[in-house]
């Protein structure tokens, strides 16, 4: 093997010059060993770490490396990727006051490795290309004496041997090997307490892994992200940097590169930091960003070393700081401005003085205008507004934007010296400002909430501007009337409408509004006598009353205001209709409107007009404490005479009977189209649904005459309303039949007429349901009574031979066509319909005489009761074989008979079942009475 593959880095020249300087001077090696005894002892406790990671930094070059940190067999190993050993490198480890890095190095004014003389007095380096060893051991031995004359304390780092180990990890160049002299329990995990900082502060490492757990290194767009077992941590950073000036560096050959990082947190603040150079030195720092900057440090590398040099980088960092501040978002930027406090340490407060003089003359403050200023030149409004800091944008220059005014910006502000705005300032800009009225109000609303809080504030607002409706702008509120809209009045001083605002009110104006001018007696009379030559006062008077109306609303009385007509006369407001109308369509030909001159009608909006009277549709008329029937409305007392007691509230269309025959279905959809005038229409029991049903016409019949398509019960009563384009829902509403009702005496005579028609054909269900109507009715009616009636044949007959069947026994001996198709209420209907009763035309007798029977010996109507669970009757009745009864002038067979307290019944099932049901009072029970008793089982009561 050749003295190179044995030993590749030269150690045994290196030994032997160091060797031979410590036989030629003894003194040299005191201070070798004092030297490493000081950066054993004082100098790298709790530095290791940091000074292998800027080791493994260094080696990476322009790729980022990865550092690993395990404990092998007793030995901390670091292995890292880069560029492996070197004998420039060896000689730098075998030198105290000696580097080989670069000028532009990170870290080249310290010397890093003797921090491994914290944990080892036999430290090891394999790389790629070789390795080396150091041990206080076998330094003693070459030199005894020297080490005896100082306790067997010898340098460990100055004398270097070769070592041919080479089992490096996979994926590694080199790795530092040094053997513990203590139990390593503890080391690890300060080890990776510290990772994530040294990865912040090398950007030569991507990757630290210890003992297992790895962090990784990610940069995009300015923010670092810091991913390890306990999540993500990111920080946004911005870096500086260039060469040292020449009179900074003398005696080089080339001038070192100066570089300065600041990295802020951006998910947790930063406390207790420290200065790193790059790596952690004792330099504490109170800043809400750390600072990371190749500074010269002392040998200790815990404190700065003062000197130009280190002056100059402090003020280039401070320098670049306003940029780091810059790339937050607006509204976050204050956050990173020092707030004041004690420094905690003379660094601390070289880089606050200067970070806070970088940042009061840098423009990065955001303006209300969008801009940016710096603090210097800015000021920021005293009291937190959105909305005055926007009004004052272009009013106050330099006026930053509202999210400062908020408290959480103000010590910040404070530090920066910008001057806070009080509105007693803002007050003074705004003198002899212009602006829109619109402007003046916003401005006058963004104040009022101060006002309601601050008197002194409330006080200064007393000297605001209020511009006036004659364009005028007035220095004070005092004395200015406000009100939405007033009529011109010269001399008075009148608040332009759109400035008016309740704060100047409380500022010494006087209200006066649009109401109470268009309600006051002048405007009234005008109104009263605008008929009387409105070709001189008109045109200014409708002005006027048409402004106040905009603003306050219409008035019933306005109705009488003289406005002109399509055909140049002047009219009543509601003697008018609009000209684009819809009500003109349906209108009659001669009903009592004009039309309203088109320019007018083009000149003010239709709410305007029609607030004064002017007729755009159906008009609805509405009192909820109505006297009598004086409301104008079309066949009203008819309706107001329906009610037993008067009605406790009229609303009403308006005009329905100037409607065109032959218009209604439009009309209709019109008022189905208006809200309003549906809601009068849909009024329970109202007027608008009585007057269409009765007097509105759909194929030339009132829609009470007509059915709804699905209400199929009512057929051949009333015929299918024609098709008309309205939906259901519409015709209902105004009286189609959707079901059999009786709203009054008049519904009652068409009824009793319709029962009466031979041409309809109508269902026995239905003949019985109308005459049950009308005996529900028949009290509160009075009506003639009809020629034909219905009877149970379903015939429409003449009233004159028909009865009203009051006695079912009677049914047994009278013709069906003369008994009225009826169901109960016999009394009422024979009186409604001045028919007789059958039981006052018919009497009959019992042929034979029967068979007296108890009740309870029937066995089949005893099983029947007891299966309905019916009291058997008490008494007695005569059974007949065959039933036979003489009445009018015949015998006729019967199923059963009364004869005063005598029930007769023949011997069938249905005899039996009809005399039981009328005997035991369960008359509509008679049919199941006849199907028990033919079979008294379960089964039929249950099937």
């Amino acid at each position: 093997m050749s003295p190179e593959q044995g030993d590749p880095f030269g150690t045994a020249a290196l030994r032997e010059s160091v060797l031979a300087a410590w036989r030629g001077s003894p003194t040299r090696f005191r201070e070798d060993a004092n030297a490493e005894e000081d950066l054993r002892l004082g100098g790298y406790r709790d530095r290791l770490l940091v000074e292998l990671a800027q080791n493994a930094s260094d080696a990476a070059g322009a790729t980022p490396g990865v550092l690993r940190l395990s404990v092998v067999d007793g030995e901390l190993r670091a292995a890292n990727t880069g560029a492996p050993l070197d004998a420039a490198g060896v000689a730098a480890l075998a030198s105290l006051r000696a580097s080989s890095k670069s000028t532009g190095a990170v870290g080249r004014f310290g010397v890093g490795f003797a921090a491994v003389l914290a944990v080892t007095d036999a430290p090891r380096v394999v790389s790629r290309d070789g390795g080396v060893a150091f041990s206080a051991d076998r330094t003693r031995e070459l030199v005894p004496d020297l080490a005896s004359a100082r306790g067997g304390d010898v340098p460990v780092l100055r004398l270097v041997w070769p070592t041919d180990e080479a089992d490096l990890p996979g994926g590694f160049d080199t790795e530092v090997r040094l053997p513990l002299r203590a139990n390593p329990a503890g080391l690890l995990a300060e080890f990776a307490a510290q990772a994530p900082d040294l990865l912040l502060a090398l950007p030569g490492l991507r990757r630290v892994e210890v003992d297992g757990r790895a962090w990784e290194r990610t940069e995009s767009a300015g923010v670092v992200e810091l991913t390890g077992p306990d999540g993500v941590r990111r920080w946004l950073v911005h870096r500086d940097g260039g060469e040292l000036p020449a009179e900074l560096v003398t005696g080089v050959e080339s001038r070192p590169r100066w570089s300065v990082c600041w990295a802020w947190p951006v998910d947790e603040p930063l406390t207790g930091d420290v200065l790193h150079a790059p790596t952690p030195t004792d330099e504490k720092l109170s800043l809400p960003a750390r600072l990371i900057a190749t500074l010269p440090v002392e040998p200790s590398r815990r404190r700065v070393l003062a000197g130009p040099a280190a002056t100059f980088v402090l003020d280039r960092a401070a320098a670049a700081y306003p940029a780091l501040v810059s790339s937050l978002p607006a509204v976050e930027r204050t956050s990173l401005v020092p707030l004041p406090g004690f420094p905690l340490s003379e660094v601390d407060d070289r880089l606050r003085t200067g970070l806070l003089a970088a940042l009061r003359s840098a423009p990065w403050l955001p303006l209300a205008d969008g801009e940016w200023a710096a603090p210097a030149a800015a000021r920021v409004l005293d009291v937190a507004s959105f909305e005055l800091v926007e009004l004052l944008e272009d009013v106050v220059p330099g006026l930053l934007d509202h999210e400062l005014t908020l408290p959480q910006h103000a010590k910040a502000l404070a530090a920066l010296d910008v001057p806070r705005m009080s509105v007693a300032e803002v007050v003074e800009a705004l003198a002899g400002v212009g602006g829109d009225p619109a402007w003046w109000r916003q401005v006058y609303r963004a104040l009022s909430p101060i006002a309601d809080v601050d008197a002194a504030a409330r006080e200064a607002m007393g000297a605001l501007p209020v511009p006036l409706a004659d364009g005028r702008l007035v220095g004070s509120p005092r004395g200015v009337l406000v009100g939405d809209e007033l009529m011109p009045v010269p001399g008075l001083r009148i608040a332009h409408p759109d400035a008016a605002h309740p704060l100047l009110l409380r500022l010494g104006a006087t209200e006066a509004t649009s109401a109470e001018l268009l309600d006051s007696d002048a405007v009234r009379e005008a109104v009263r006598h605008s008929l009387d030559d409105p070709g001189m006062d008109g045109p200014e008077l409708v002005d006027t009353v048409l402004r106040l109306v905009e603003r306050a609303g219409g008035r019933p009385w306005l109705a009488e205001l003289a406005l002109p007509a399509a055909d140049g006369e002047w009219r009543r407001a509601d003697e008018l209709v609009l000209p684009d109308s819809a009500l003109l369509e349906v209108l009659e030909a001669d009903a009592p409107f004009g039309v309203l001159d088109a320019a007018t009608a083009g000149a003010w909006p239709r709410e305007v007009l029609t607030a004064v009277g002017v007729v755009d549709g159906f008009t609805v008329v509405k009192d909820d404490s109505p006297t009598e029937p004086d409301h104008d409305l079309a066949d009203e007392g008819y309706w107001w005479d329906g009610f037993d007691v008067p009605p406790t509230r009229v609303v009403g269309v308006r005009d329905l009977d100037l409607v065109a025959r032959d218009r209604w279905p439009r009309a209709l959809a019109m008022m189905a189209a208006d809200p309003v005038v549906w809601r009068a229409v849909t009024e329970p029991d109202g007027y608008t649904s009585w007057w269409l049903a009765r007097y509105a016409s759909l194929d030339g019949a009132p829609p009470a005459a007509w059915r709804l398509p699905t209400a199929e019960a009512l057929e051949g009563l009333y015929d299918v309303v024609p098709e008309v384009d309205l939906p259901p829902h519409v015709l209902a509403a105004v009286g189609v039949r959707a079901d059999l009702g009786v709203a009054d005496e008049d519904d009652v005579k068409d009824l009793l007429a319709r029962l009466g028609d031979p041409a309809r054909k109508l269902s026995d269900a239905l003949v019985l349901r109308v005459h049950a109507l009308l005996a529900e009715v028949a009290d509160s009616v009075g009506v003639e009574p009809p020629d034909r009636v219905r009877v149970l044949t379903g015939a429409a007959v003449p009233a004159d031979d028909v009865l009203v069947p009051d006695l079912p026994w009677l049914l047994g001996v009278l013709p069906p066509d003369q008994v009225l198709a009826s169901r109960g209420a016999a009394p009422v209907l024979a009186e409604l319909l001045a028919l007789p009763l059958a039981s006052e035309e018919v009497t009959g007798s019992v042929v034979d005489e029967g068979d007296e029977a108890v009740w309870s010996d029937l066995g089949a109507v005893r099983l029947a009761c007891e299966l309905l669970g019916v009291d058997l009757p008490t008494g007695t009745l005569v059974v007949h074989d065959e039933l036979v009864v003489s009445a009018e002038g015949a015998e006729h067979p019967v199923s059963w008979w009364v004869d005063g307290e005598v029930v007769h019944a023949a011997d069938t099932p249905e005899g039996l079942a009809r005399a039981l049901a009328w005997t035991t009072g369960r008359w509509e029970d008679r049919h199941t009475f006849a199907a028990l008793i033919h079979d008294p089982t379960p089964a039929v009561l249950l099937g």
